[in-house]
């Protein structure tokens, strides 16, 4: 890819972006696009304290400057402890490359260039005299080069320890934060053995009374999600029942499902005033069914029965008993009783804790398996991404791409298109990807996402950069690329790294900058709300509250890191491309995080090792390409002082996990512990442990994870009046001038 060819993929990339925050800017304040960009804050009851206000129709820039402004307790307040330590890698990624930017701007970069190596190569462009290729051999320039390595590594090393240290102290803090979340007491059990002459219910309650006696409360059997959905359909429609057949039928389906909260038996729902706990619906129809009930014990139905799943969660007394069980092999065989840390209610991911234990190695090893398949398959795409970028290559295999090549839109088709098709064949891998985390049998939410990032994260760097340098080279050279060896990968990676900058700065910017745009405009979220408002008129929402792409989000800046560290000494001038996206995803993402995206479950900061990992695997790739490509130039000794850097970024490494991983693996028994005595000598943990078992009410939990009839349909039935098109849109219009900015900086109000 020459100049003009980069020249029109970085016009194109402005123009969409500029245009993008610019219309952005306006759509915002439009009172029909309320729930579109700021689902989070209305989610959060916080949409009318202000009263402001503001020009609609005329772009502004004032939401930077509110995002600039917001501190990180306000970033907590909104989005949690993920939301911060996102936005924390981003800032690490600010303060390495703009070291590596300037370090490299102004002493790698001119050595580059009048390095004058490449005089005489045929096939060398105006893009080649700018990276490492065009240094002579046996330069002594090369030192420039290792000494800048040396201090991009060192620094990267030292912020890594310190947000390391940081993210730590706020995961611990987090349990401090939130001493009563019921997930401290429960553990899930899986595994659970099979008996023709007792339920897994009884087996669960018979195990751990025999084995925890002095601190097991209860157990929660787990039922089949597909059994709890027509429950739950069943319960929505004969709680409104008004017949006495109806209401005798609901009793039947309420006394067969065995709540496990002892609650008295002559309590009973008040006329109108209890609501079910399926349903949530009020009714006078029937009585509360406790863990004393006679049909709850040896006579339950054989048909209930038959949809117990081999999980339950069992609450214990304290927080230190639950954490023992959760760590401790339960029996003889590892494969039953398996115990772990309960996830948090809205965590749960109910469908998979249904999965047979002893199948989870098979959906992993086929999950891996079509993993593999799909990577491969995505090689073919690839190949004519990199085929668009170097048509000049297939001419003569292709003669009629010789008509294309002289046309005026060359520079089109082979600077700006590849990056898009590329981005635009991405976009269905981290679906696919938490796909392949669901059928793992993940059983939280929290941790299938972060599942699917590692493995979107590991595609991206096979598929999105070895992939695309191997794939270039091998149309470059016409089918003459062969590896025989690691040593010869190696080699070969350090001579075609820096060949392949150039198009890798266009997919900066076309998957960064434009890609920023895109988030900060939700098109799909405002393309429906139009047309369920404006077009078929309805009166139910299309957007509700979506929570943060992790899985997306944190794959794509790491990738731009591990694009960074590779190329920082060998084509530096994809830095200050690097450098503008990660400023800008500082603010839009802050921007996203107060305003747009509802947190309903947290992973307490575990995407930090995530991306301490990234980082680790990008400087030493980055440091054996380099030591590899000084020995190519004859610089043995630039080459031999590259070995104790990557010994050194290894240790370094070790000790981190060392020191901080089993942080983020444990919970501590010392705070648990101490956590217990403060409670027991408050009298709160009593009131704790009594709550524990309706905090996991699967049938309401899985209620509000399904879409029943809503209540506007059951209004259809009904006398009451519905409210005008006019009036909500007359409330949207108040929320939208409560939350809009003024244009003069003397009128911004602060988020708190």
């Amino acid at each position: 890819m020459d100049i003009p060819a980069l020249l029109t993929s970085a016009g194109m990339n402005i123009w969409i972006s500029v245009g993008m925050f610019s219309l952005y800017s306006i759509l915002r304040k439009q009172p029909l696009n309320v729930k579109v960009y700021f689902g989070q804050r209305i989610a959060q009851g916080r949409t009318r304290n202000e009263n402001i206000c503001f020009e609609r129709f005329a772009p502004s820039a004032s939401w930077i400057l509110k995002a600039w402004n917001a501190t990180e307790e306000d970033i907590f307040a909104c989005g949690g402890i993920d939301a911060v330590v996102f936005l924390r890698i981003v800032i690490f990624s600010i303060r390495i490359f703009a070291i590596a930017t300037i370090l490299c701007t102004f002493l790698v970069l001119p050595l580059n260039y009048f390095g004058e190596g490449i005089q005489g190569i045929e096939d060398s462009t105006a893009m080649d005299l700018l990276t490492i290729g065009n240094v002579q051999e046996g330069s002594k320039w090369l030192w420039a080069h290792c000494f800048t390595l040396y201090v991009i590594s060192a620094c990267a090393c030292t912020l890594l320890y310190f947000e390391y240290e940081n993210v730590a102290r706020m995961r611990a803090e987090q349990v401090l934060r939130f001493p009563t979340r019921p997930s401290n007491f429960t553990v899930v059990v899986r595994g659970i053995p099979w008996s023709s002459i007792e339920s897994y219910n009884e087996s669960v309650g018979k195990f751990f009374s025999n084995y925890y006696a002095s601190s097991y409360i209860t157990h929660q059997i787990i039922y089949r999600f597909g059994a709890v959905q027509q429950l739950m359909v069943l319960m929505h429609y004969h709680c409104h029942a008004s017949s006495y057949e109806d209401a005798e039928k609901m009793y039947k389906v309420m006394t067969t499902v065995p709540v496990m909260a002892t609650i008295p038996d002559n309590q009973c729902c008040e006329p109108n005033t209890e609501r079910c706990g399926l349903c949530r619906a009020k009714s006078d129809s029937f009585k509360k069914v406790g863990r004393g009930s006679e049909l709850t014990n040896h006579n339950v139905d054989e048909e209930l029965r038959g949809k117990e799943c081999e999980a339950a969660l069992v609450f214990f007394k304290s927080r230190f008993d639950a954490l023992v069980v959760s760590q401790t092999i339960q029996s003889a065989d590892p494969m039953l009783w398996v115990t772990e840390p309960a996830p948090e209610p809205l965590d749960v991911f109910w469908q998979n804790l249904c999965v047979p234990y002893n199948l989870l190695w098979i959906r992993k090893i086929s999950v891996f398996i079509a993993s593999i398949v799909f990577s491969v398959i995505f090689l073919l795409p690839t190949t004519f991404v990199q085929g668009l970028t170097k048509i000049q290559y297939l001419q003569s295999t292709f003669p009629f791409l010789r008509r294309v090549s002289d046309r005026s839109y060359i520079n089109l088709i082979t600077g700006y298109l590849p990056s898009l098709v590329l981005t635009v064949f991405l976009t269905i891998v981290p679906p696919l990807m938490m796909l392949f985390s669901t059928l793992e049998g993940r059983v939280s939410r929290s941790t299938r996402k972060r599942s699917a990032c590692v493995k979107v994260l590991i595609f991206f760097i096979w598929n999105v950069y070895f992939s695309n340098i191997l794939s270039g080279s091998w149309i470059e050279r016409m089918g003459r690329l062969t590896v025989t060896s690691p040593k010869d990968l190696a080699t070969l990676l350090a001579e075609l790294i820096p060949r392949q900058a150039s198009f890798f700065m266009t997919y900066v910017m076309t998957s960064g900058w434009s890609g920023l745009s895109f988030e900060l405009l939700q098109p799909v979220p405002l393309v429906g709300n139009w047309l369920f408002k404006c077009v078929l008129m309805k009166d139910e929402d299309f957007v509700r509250p979506i929570t943060f792409a992790f899985h997306t989000e944190v794959t794509r800046v790491l990738l731009f890191g591990l694009l960074g560290f590779t190329f920082c000494i060998l084509a530096p001038l994809i830095l200050p491309f690097l450098l503008v996206y990660f400023c800008f995803a500082f603010l839009v993402y802050r921007n996203q995080i107060m305003n747009v995206y509802y947190v309903k479950y947290q992973t307490d900061g575990s995407y930090w090792t995530l991306a301490h990992n990234a980082t680790i695997f990008s400087l030493i790739l980055t440091q054996v390409v380099a030591g590899i490509l000084f020995g190519m130039k004859k610089s043995s000794t630039a080459s031999t002082c590259t070995i104790p850097l990557i010994v050194c970024t290894a240790l370094f490494n070790v000790f981190c996990k060392n020191r901080f991983l089993p942080l983020f693996k444990n919970r501590s028994a010392q705070d648990a512990i101490e956590m217990d005595r403060d409670d027991e000598r408050s009298g709160k943990l009593q009131e704790i442990v009594e709550n524990l078992p309706k905090a996991y009410n699967q049938f309401e939990l899985c209620g509000d994870q399904m879409q029943l009839p809503t209540k506007e349909d059951d209004d259809k039935h009904s006398d009451k009046p519905k409210k005008s098109s006019s009036s909500e849109s007359l409330e949207e219009l108040e929320i939208v001038e409560n939350l809009a900015e003024t244009e003069s900086e003397d009128k911004i109000v602060s988020i708190n």
